[in-house]
Parts: C-alpha cells; sequence; structure tokens
C-alpha cells in the first residue's frame, strides 16, 4: 500500500491519531487536521484542553454508570424522576437516545455492555450484580430491558430477567417497535418512544 506523502511531520502525526477515531479514514482524518490548522491558535488550544479536560476529569455516576461531571449524575440526582422504574441500558448512548425521546421519566442503569462470549465478555464484565444490589436495597417497582434486539441483547435480557426471578419486581421490555437485530441508538426518536410507552412484560416474549 502507498502511503500519502506529508510535507510535515507533525502533519504527518496528526492524521494518524485523528485516523484512530472510528469511522474516520485517513483523508477526512487529513481534512479536519487542515481545517484546525485554520483556526486561530486560541481555538485550537481549547479545543485541545477540552479533550484532556475529558479524559482527566470525567466520572462514571457511582448509582447508575452513566457519564458525570460530578459523583452522582443529574438524572439520579433529580427529584422529579420516577425512582421506582429503572430503564437497563447497554450503554450510554442509549442514555442520550432514550433522553432525546422525552417519553421516559424514570431512572437508568448503565451496563457498559451486552454478555458476548464471542467477544469474551461474560456477565462478570458488565454492571449486572450492581443492577441487582440496587433493586434489593431501593423501592423499585419495574424494571425495563431496552437493549438492542440482537443475539446478544437476547441473552443479556433473559440473564438478568433469571437474576430478578426471586424479586418482586416487574420486568418488562420495549415493544418490537425497534425492528430485529436493531440498535438503539440508531433508531429514530418517535419509534423508539413508542417503544418505551407500549412496553410489554418481559415473560410475555419467552416461548418455552
Amino acid at each position: 500500500m502507498i502511503h500519502d506523502k506529508f510535507p510535515s511531520k507533525l502533519l504527518e502525526n496528526a492524521v494518524e491519531e485523528f485516523a484512530k477515531l472510528p469511522g474516520i479514514g485517513r483523508k477526512t482524518a487529513l481534512r479536519l487536521v487542515l481545517y484546525l490548522l485554520k483556526l486561530d491558535e486560541l481555538e485550537v488550544e481549547d479545543f485541545g484542553n477540552a479533550i484532556i479536560q475529558l479524559r482527566k476529569e470525567i466520572n462514571h455516576c457511582k448509582v447508575c454508570h452513566n457519564i458525570s461531571d460530578t459523583e452522582v449524575c443529574n438524572i439520579c440526582s433529580n427529584p422529579s424522576r420516577n425512582e421506582e422504574v429503572i430503564c437497563v441500558v447497554e450503554t450510554i448512548r442509549d442514555v442520550l437516545s432514550i433522553e432525546n425521546t422525552r417519553q421516559y421519566n424514570g431512572l437508568y442503569h448503565v451496563l457498559g455492555g451486552v454478555i458476548s462470549p464471542m467477544d469474551g465478555v461474560g456477565p462478570s464484565d458488565l454492571e449486572i450484580a450492581s443492577l441487582v444490589e440496587r433493586i434489593e436495597k431501593n423501592d423499585v417497582t419495574e424494571i425495563i430491558l431496552a437493549l438492542s434486539t440482537n443475539m446478544e441483547g437476547d441473552t443479556t435480557n433473559f440473564y438478568i430477567y433469571k437474576k430478578l426471578k426471586n424479586i418482586e419486581v416487574k420486568v418488562t421490555t420495549i415493544a418490537r417497535g425497534v425492528s430485529v437485530g436493531g440498535e438503539l441508538e440508531y433508531t429514530d426518536e418517535l419509534t423508539l418512544g413508542r417503544s418505551i410507552k407500549n412496553r410489554i412484560n418481559y415473560s410475555d416474549t419467552l416461548t418455552f
């Protein structure tokens, strides 16, 4: 493969770093770097400092594991949220997607992934134990399983359902308005909002 010839090693290094980002090829990386070079030095410093500060100072909420500036995120600490309902999601991106629907007013629990033996991800690698502990210690009446509708998501749903079987809590799942095999972050807000509002008992989805 013939690599691009750069007139500057500094330029090449910057392009290589941008190209490490998901979905960013070398041509796009070069375009972004050249754009930054057109900006005032102060603007570029602000850009760089924002990334550095993000990496150094960002927290994960000790309750739901969402990204937060503080020890407890603004959703968990909001007294107007319904503390009796917890929506279980795979990633922080899913929290953002559901919040954008404005159809949900409960709390969240971010697992940090889904069970995927092929990728070496088991239940102990996810925030499942902390979810069970959270339900046992608080007055939670409903758990909404809002994971992606693929094999890994279904496996994780079933595992959580089995873990909660002996706890008095209603377990529901989002309606299948979300296409099978689809991921929440790519589902339009209207469809996702309806899927949450029209959620069904998880046990009704089991075929045995």
